[in-house]
């Protein structure tokens, strides 16, 4: 697994950090019975994904990779 490059982006990071941090916070205030504050951690955590949607369009994310040609295939006969 450490052979490819998968998440080692700034939009990566990121995102994952807010959305960690928003369902840390709706888990606790789950717990603790406050409507508010849970809802409130949903909002982080959808904020977590938009931001590294946004940081992947602003360049901060990883390359896509090339597009393959469809090469036509030998019909053996």
């Amino acid at each position: 697994m450490a052979g490819n490059s998968h998440g080692h982006t700034w939009a990566a990071w990121t995102g994952v950090t807010i959305v960690f941090i928003g369902i840390c916070v709706a888990g606790i205030f789950m717990v603790l019975a406050q409507p508010v504050g849970f809802v409130a951690g949903l909002v982080v955590t959808a904020a977590g994904g938009v931001v590294g949607l946004l940081m992947r369009a602003a360049g901060l994310g990883q390359s896509k990779p090339a597009a393959r040609t469809a090469q036509p295939q030998e019909q053996s006969s």
